[in-house]
């Protein structure tokens, strides 16, 4: 019997070290492990995916997900992974409950008295079949959401070794690929304005886990070590809320990590915190993530105004008004959508609206302004660039599929019927569609 366990043992230790092995060996730029994708810019270089569907054409699989959630899957061999929120719909127990006394924000929004649960989910690839559910919390939220959002709207990032995933005030949590936690988190609790909800996505680079922590609160940037989750760095920021991603990147051996803000763009050494330069700020309620073209970062928001900014990533100090700062754009830029970056063109949308520009992302001129597209009413979800074509997903689940081309030119207009607040995810042959209930995968038979 011990030599039959052992030999059990043996075979699932071999299988688990092949699987590490196989994630090891994939090309990254194939793959999908942050929520913009393998370049950070909402382009897949190397997929190909379909150019038409609905609900019942193209379509490999679909699956219903537990809970509620807004945020964008995200794909590492052949598994996807995401993250919602569940109402059990147990009611709280008072202890649990938010104390009215410590309510110091304006909130317009109603905090539950149910307990939620927290799960990380990932999927078969080429089934949609649940390969394991974990939840790594269970708690009563101390604030509402704005009706429109969810207490899972932040995406997991990958390693291809490890999944980090923020739940903001309800825990940070690093989970190996099968589901098994290694470290988790409490970072505090977030106050977020109006009571509107939490929503960013941590970065990931050279082993440090980054994580913006705006709020109505003390708001703050905090680096953790990937492989403990020890903080290795924490800086005060004199910001509001804000829900974008930050990004990191190494340019002439210096590592930074770049935040937007309302009141500055900023940018801190990867490995101290200490903050190398800063720009002037954008717009309230800064969303939209950051990309890097070349040695330039942009950044840019839309709510209550428009503002991006093309700043050097070699910059020390402030650089408002300098020739650090490339080129400005204070026009049609979005709110909620972050942009995606086609060869040498920006692509985005105004505000939350189906009015599309393209900016040639070298010079800051801009190439369609504000064009309608009759077919999007409404956008959260982020564009997509693959196999020459942009893919924009409206939240009444039309996909409009257009040309990567200096004039507006419609392949296609694709109607799911289903609420659509996720950005599209392109890996393979594949097309990734999270709805507000189901995850649909699109493939072309």
């Amino acid at each position: 019997m011990g030599r039959i366990f052992l030999l059990v043992l043996l075979g699932v230790v071999a299988t688990s070290s092949g699987q590490q092995a196989h994630a090891e060996s994939l090309d990254p730029q194939a793959q999908w492990p942050h929520w913009r994708g393998p370049l950070q810019n909402g382009s897949a270089p190397l997929a190909s995916p379909p150019l038409k569907w609905d609900a019942s054409t193209n379509v490999a699989w679909k699956t219903v997900v537990p809970g509620r959630g807004a945020s964008t899957p995200i794909v590492w061999g052949d598994r996807i992974y995401l993250l919602t929120a569940i109402d059990t719909g147990r009611k709280a127990d008072p202890k649990d409950l938010p104390d009215p006394n410590e309510l110091k924000f304006e909130k317009k929004t109603t905090a539950p008295n149910t307990y939620y649960q927290f799960v990380v989910l990932a999927y078969d690839r080429a089934t949609g079949k649940e390969v394991w559910q974990k939840q790594v919390a269970e708690r009563v939220p101390h604030e509402g959401h704005h009706f429109t959002h969810s207490y899972a709207a932040g995406s997991p990032i990958t390693d291809g070794k490890r999944l980090y995933c923020s739940f903001g005030s309800f825990g940070v949590y690093c989970l190996d690929l099968d589901g098994n936690l290694i470290w988790q988190r409490d970072l505090g609790r977030m106050e977020t304005r109006l009571g509107w909800g939490e929503a960013s996505t941590p970065t990931l680079h050279e082993g440090r886990v980054f994580l913006t922590w705006d709020h109505e609160g003390q708001s703050h940037m905090i680096a953790l070590d990937a492989g403990t989750g020890k903080t290795l760095w924490k800086v005060d920021r004199d910001e509001p809320t804000s829900w974008a991603t930050p990004l990191a990147v190494t340019y002439k051996n210096r590592s930074q990590v770049i935040t937007p803000g309302l009141n500055q763009v900023r940018s801190y050494e990867a490995v101290t915190g200490r903050l190398l330069w800063t720009s002037e700020g954008l717009t309230l309620n800064c969303i939209p993530s950051p990309l890097r073209y070349e040695d330039w970062v942009i950044v840019m928001s839309g709510y209550r105004g428009s503002k991006a900014v093309a700043v050097k990533l070699d910059s020390n100090g402030d650089v408002t008004g300098t020739d650090q700062v490339l080129w400005t754009l204070e026009r049609g830029t979005p709110y909620v959508p972050s942009p995606t970056l086609a060869g040498d063109r920006l692509w985005f949308t105004q505000t939350n609206e189906g009015l599309l520009s393209t900016v040639d992302v070298k010079t800051g001129k801009v190439i369609l302004d504000r064009v309608r597209l009759n077919a999007i009413r409404n956008m959260y979800a982020s564009p997509l660039a693959a196999a020459g074509r942009i893919y924009l997903t409206s939240r009444e689940g039309v996909t409009m599929v257009l040309t990567q081309a200096d004039k507006l030119e419609v392949l296609a207009v694709n109607r799911l019927g289903e609420t659509v607040d996720a950005s599209p995810v392109a890996v393979g042959k594949q097309l990734l569609l999270r709805s507000e209930r189901h995850l649909w995968c699109f493939e072309e038979k």
